[in-house]
């Protein structure tokens, strides 16, 4: 899809969209909308199936045009379930053009990972191989469905009027490296958590071995902010001040591979940020993958932070689920919480 944000003047306004849910709410089957993305790694040769109900529909949009046309077709029908079936970037332009149609009044989600990277699904914890029969199943248990919450990242350009994109998982500097080695990892024939543990490998050795010229280790220009004080995230005395090697931050709970990246005391908006790849601490690094953050940590210059949001000005691109965005200076807070339903 276009990485481009849209507005839409013809999105219908909340108190329709409201409107339809109330006027469905009696109804006793409700109905159910699907996004289904063709292009994702593991929908391609397979369609969805969800035994012929009549209260499901079937959307495959290829454009972001074409999917908030969906989003706005499925509000209007009053649908009280939004499947994803797709990787992280499906779910992220799902979240963003969807955010102008539903506003507060979001329905209950569920993600069937499809795609190349699901590093939502892996959080939520439902089968890698769920179903769209197994999701509605879930979705009608009401007692026995489980139901997570999760609020997705705002990402808004500083001094555009565009809405927030909302995703998941941000990253710059060597995690954009990280990403890039990542598709050479897929057309390897590597996916999922493998594809994270072999870049994740490679990017040590690189800044194990490599010099301070090596595109792995001479960091990126980053300034950041707590938002809303405004005050600047701490910077060791190791590297230089004005740049970062690397900044990575999710609201998830679980990552890839059971990866312990975040500290049992963060919470918010979580962030590890590394100011210089010392050999020390890429020596350490399995150790930190599996959850050992001793104090000196800080110190020798990798944080683990927590955030109510932060502003961040980067003069390179960052990462946001999978995609690139161009540099600038952004403001990175708390979407709204969504009801997602997991096996």
């Amino acid at each position: 899809m276009e990485r481009k944000i849209y507005q839409f003047d013809d999105l219908p306004t909340q108190a329709e969209i409201a409107a339809a849910r109330h006027a469905n709410e009696g109804t006793q089957v409700q109905r159910i909308g699907v996004i289904f993305s063709a292009r994702s790694h593991h929908n391609k040769g397979r369609e969805p199936d969800f035994g012929n109900r009549s209260n499901v529909t079937i959307a495959r949009p290829s454009t972001r045009k074409e999917l908030a046309d969906a989003l706005v077709g499925f509000a209007r029908e009053g649908i009280g379930f939004l499947v994803i079936s797709g990787g992280d970037g499906t779910v992220r332009d799902v979240l963003t053009m969807g955010q102008a149609v539903f506003g507060d009044s979001w329905p209950e989600l569920a993600v069937l990972p499809r795609g190349k990277t699901n590093a939502l699904n892996v959080d939520l914890g439902s089968p890698r191989d769920w179903s769209l029969a197994q999701a509605i199943a879930a979705f009608e248990d009401r007692a026995g469905g489980r139901r997570i919450v999760r609020r997705p990242l705002a990402v808004a350009k500083v001094g555009e009027e565009d809405p927030p994109m909302l995703g998941f998982i941000f990253g710059a500097g060597a995690f954009t490296l990280g990403v890039d080695a990542g598709q050479d990892a897929h057309k390897a024939g590597f996916f999922n958590s493998i594809a994270v543990g072999v870049t994740s490998a490679w990017g040590v050795v690189q800044s194990l071995l490599g010099s301070d010229s090596n595109v792995w280790r001479r960091g990126t220009g980053m300034e950041l902010e707590y938002l809303p004080s405004g005050e600047p995230m701490p910077h060791s005395r190791h590297g230089n001040p004005a740049l970062r090697n690397l900044i990575l931050a999710s609201t998830l709970k679980m990552m890839p591979l059971d990866i312990k990246l975040f500290g049992k005391g963060q919470d918010g908006i979580r962030l590890l940020v590394l100011d210089h790849p010392r050999r020390r601490i890429m020596f350490s690094v399995p150790a930190i993958l599996a959850g050992w953050h001793p104090r000196w940590l800080a110190d020798a210059g990798l944080h683990h932070l927590s955030a109510e949001g932060f502003a961040i000005t980067l003069d390179s691109q960052f990462i946001l689920d999978g995609e690139h965005f161009p540099a600038g200076s952004y403001r990175v807070e708390q979407g709204p919480e969504l009801t997602f339903v997991t096996g």
